[in-house]
């Protein structure tokens, strides 16, 4: 069993890290400005859904190939930039005209949820991130490494569901304003946009190193 203190340090060393600006927290907050509160929790929850893949990844070692793979690493961040241009893409074109009805702009729960889970899954940094962090906290000493790391991965998954869970009712609060404003939406939608353009490139510009 894991250590009482290190359990706490872990817990706040999670809540400092979801806090910390990120694309994953900057993602919660465009969703939720753009498409409400409600909508940005499940974004938040498709994104810890994501989670649990790369903490079994870490856990069972898989995560390891993408810190060894040059080739498996580019193609996984091929894959999250590709999607992350699609959304800018969908961003820029939404028009007034669409904003103004609750139509074919309205995205579905279960379609922002598998947008949250599609954004983690294809960041293959989120798992050479856990490939690094979460062992800091495990110990042969204190039993099964694999069962110490899926500990700490729902650890990490909770506090992360809280803290993007409040960025995502503070976002949504301007989401509100924004559903009685169409032109102020696609003001929102540009700059929603831009993120992820400015997300991709982060993306497909990184390295197992960097």
């Amino acid at each position: 069993m894991i250590p009482f203190e290190s359990l706490i340090a872990f817990t706040v060393a999670s809540i400092l890290l979801g806090l910390a600006p990120g694309p994953d927290n900057i993602f919660v907050l465009t969703q939720s400005a753009l498409h409400g509160r409600k909508n940005g929790i499940f974004v938040t929850l498709g994104l810890c859904t994501g989670l649990i893949f790369h903490t079994v990844a870490v856990g069972f070692g898989v995560a390891a190939i993408f810190q060894v793979s040059v080739l498996a690493f580019t193609i996984l961040k091929i894959i999250g930039a590709t999607y992350l241009i699609y959304l800018a893409w969908q961003a820029f074109r939404a028009s007034a005209s669409r904003l103004e009805g609750k139509g074919a702009n309205q995205l579905s729960a279960s379609q922002l949820y598998r947008r949250g889970i599609i954004m983690n899954i294809t960041n293959p940094k989120v798992s050479i991130f856990f490939l690094a962090f979460l062992p800091q906290f495990a110990s042969p000493a204190n039993g099964p490494i694999a069962v110490q790391i899926m500990m700490l991965g729902f650890i990490f998954i909770i506090m992360t569901l809280l803290v993007f869970g409040g960025i995502a009712m503070i976002a949504g609060s301007l989401g509100n304003w924004l559903s009685r404003s169409p032109k102020a939406q696609i003001y929102m939608n540009r700059i929603a946009g831009t993120v992820f353009v400015g997300l991709a490139l982060k993306l497909a510009t990184t390295s197992t190193d960097s």
